[in-house]
């Protein structure tokens, strides 16, 4: 039994050292993350199955938070309970979150321009490679028939041309209702759920009721920043594309908290951060208090970071355990396909979110396919590739 509990514990130090070389090398937004994670953890290291996996992506995609950190926490759930799903979370946002919060406390300190224009300018073209080939991975993986890429093709439509926020579940429930008619898969026609836990969809909204009320009664920044970061963490749907302009519009435009200049070079050292796209909170909340401290500074950074995983942490906490009884049943079975068959479509419409506002010339196009072409031969680790685009918006004319 002693043993046992060893190779256990030996399995999850292993586990989460994978998901911090995750952490450090995972660039390119969710669609880029969830296609590395298939890479790693299902296919490399087996810690789940191709359909495990599948589900627990499709279960994230319906809930509102950062769907990549949502999707690694519940396999660190699934392998270990809470416990490993709360190491798992911290393994995985610590590097991007420390990140972005050393880059506020020089942005607020920086006496000089506070980026180079060129060193970032080929960056957003780099993105878009990553984007693309997990598109183009994920295609390959969930789109299993011909109604399956029909379902993406709208998805990726829907989503373009229909720009507001709900548009993505929306989306996926679509996908899962059309694919309830065309899946031949036989499930339980049971509908009754057991072993509720309650207390975790209690503390989430508590949570979001109490700061909201404190928010208001003291005027506090500290909780203020709690209450509008919690408050995007539980609605954003479609991951940092949806999120990141929420954020402009709050508290650079509507509280004047940050200035443009400083909002967009944090979205352009965010381009060259690996891990979650929700660790921007930290930059976000890190500059709020650029005229403070460097502990308010860091204060600011450690409640935004806080603030906009929670939501999706706790609605995961809720909803999992009860997803062992929910994808049993017949409906849910068959609509499993089709949310897939959508987030595919999900990922094809990210790619065009970032390709639409590029400069279209021959250096953005050749920076886009030599991105693809690196992955796709999957020898060039992504810093690498990362740093090397830096590097030739600074050297080359």
């Amino acid at each position: 039994m002693v043993e046992l509990t060893k190779i256990k514990h030996l399995r999850y130090r292993v586990f989460l050292k994978d998901v911090f070389l995750l952490a450090i090398s995972a660039f390119g937004g969710p669609q880029a993350h969830l296609s590395k994670f298939i890479t790693k953890l299902v296919h490399d290291k087996k810690y789940i199955s191709e359909e495990e996996y599948m589900e627990l992506n499709s279960l994230c995609q319906l809930l509102p938070g950062p769907s990549s950190t949502q999707t690694i926490t519940t396999i660190g759930f699934r392998l270990g309970g809470p416990k490993l799903a709360w190491l798992t979370l911290l393994v995985w946002v610590f590097p991007s979150a420390l990140l972005m919060t050393l880059i506020a406390l020089w942005v607020a300190r920086a006496d000089h321009h506070l980026i180079p224009e060129t060193s970032i300018r080929f960056l957003p073209a780099m993105a878009v490679g990553f984007i693309i080939m997990a598109a183009i991975k994920l295609s390959q993986t969930m789109l299993k028939n011909y109604v399956h890429i029909i379902i993406a093709l709208v998805s990726a439509s829907l989503a373009i041309t229909i720009s507001y926020p709900l548009i993505f579940p929306l989306i996926l429930i679509l996908g899962g209702f059309i694919s309830n008619f065309t899946s031949r898969k036989k499930g339980d026609k049971r509908y009754k759920l057991y072993d509720v836990r309650w207390p975790n969809f209690w503390l989430y909204t508590g949570t979001f009721i109490t700061s909201a009320l404190l928010a208001y009664i003291t005027q506090s920044k500290l909780l203020l920043i709690f209450e509008n970061t919690f408050r995007f963490g539980s609605i954003v749907f479609g991951g940092g594309n949806v999120l990141i302009p929420m954020m402009y519009n709050q508290f650079v435009l509507f509280k004047h908290y940050i200035n443009h200049e400083q909002f967009i070079t944090g979205v352009g050292f965010l381009q060259a951060i690996p891990g979650p796209v929700f660790s921007f909170s930290a930059y976000t909340g890190g500059m709020i208090f650029n005229q403070a401290s460097v502990w308010m500074q860091m204060a600011g950074s450690f409640v935004g970071i806080l603030a906009i995983f929670l939501p999706g942490i706790f609605l995961i906490f809720f909803i999992y355990p009860l997803w062992n009884q929910l994808k049993k049943m017949n409906r849910i079975m068959r609509a499993i396909e089709g949310i897939n068959a959508a987030s595919a479509g999900l990922a094809i419409a990210a790619a065009w979110f970032l390709f639409a506002p590029l400069t279209i010339n021959l250096s953005t196009l050749f920076v886009i396919g030599v991105t693809c072409i690196l992955i796709y031969i999957n020898k060039i680790p992504s810093p690498i590739i990362v740093l090397v685009t830096i590097l030739a918006g600074i050297f080359i004319p």
